[in-house]
């Protein structure tokens, strides 16, 4: 597992992709934080909190992440290379969560550098320091758990097909579905509006960025991811029978 994790956060950094995402993610973020004009502008809010951040980042992620994780098994259908992959010294769950823990370090990787807009923020307020750590704590914890997710969903994705332009857009469907899509349908069902609701992850990721871990939210996090690197492993069984 840890081989094929290497394998893969090399494989980002040997060509433009892992700079590019990293590179995209934070200038975004800044242009949308600082610099443009809107309600994500930090310095026009006049709040000393990261909550745009929180609110905008799941949505690039929507489709950065997707972006990341559509090379993962199509590239290895394309190539041919598939069969020589599943052919090495290791379970179907090891490949599938070598694959998964590359992606999702190279996320990891990208959120890092944000840390500073929490000492900024901390720095700009009018008593230096008046920020809601724990707030900001528990939403990056949040963030941490939806990337997991968007990048098992796009791990599986990338299987379902050796063109990475449709495991892309399936991965961005899903992503989107599961993020807000529940949210949305929710309102159409009378008398069910929380239950459908509490499928969706904007439901438990604005409940972790309140600043408290509930046992639940982080089970439906990681149930989610579970679920979707299963479906991988399923489907790489089906390949290699």
């Amino acid at each position: 597992m840890k081989s094929i994790a290497l394998r893969e956060i090399k494989s980002f950094f040997g060509s433009p992709i892992g700079y590019l995402v990293i590179g995209l993610f934070l200038l975004l973020n800044g242009l949308f934080l600082w610099v443009f004009d809107g309600e994500y502008n930090i310095l026009q809010s006049g709040f000393a909190d990261l909550s745009p951040f929180f609110t905008l980042a799941p949505w690039i992620f929507i489709f950065l992440i997707p972006a990341v994780t559509m090379r993962s098994f199509s590239d290895e259908k394309k190539q041919g290379t598939i069969e020589l992959l599943l052919t090495k010294p290791l379970s179907l769950w090891q490949i599938v969560n070598g694959k998964f823990l590359g992606s999702f370090l190279l996320i990891v990787i990208a959120l890092i550098p944000t840390l500073v807009y929490v000492y900024v923020i901390s720095s700009l307020g009018l008593q230096e320091g008046n920020i809601d750590m724990g707030r900001t704590m528990g939403s990056y914890f949040g963030l941490l758990f939806l990337v997991a997710a968007y990048t098992s969903i796009g791990i599986f994705t990338s299987t379902l097909s050796e063109n990475q332009i449709v495991a892309f857009l399936l991965a961005v469907f899903l992503c989107f579905l599961f993020y807000f899509g529940f949210e949305g349908i929710s309102s159409y069902a009378k008398g069910f509006q929380d239950a459908v609701a509490r499928i969706g992850m904007d439901y438990h990721f604005k409940s972790m960025s309140r600043g408290v871990l509930d046992t639940r939210d982080i089970l439906y996090f990681l149930s989610v991811a579970f679920l979707f690197l299963s479906f991988t492993v399923f489907k790489l069984k089906s390949l290699k029978s």
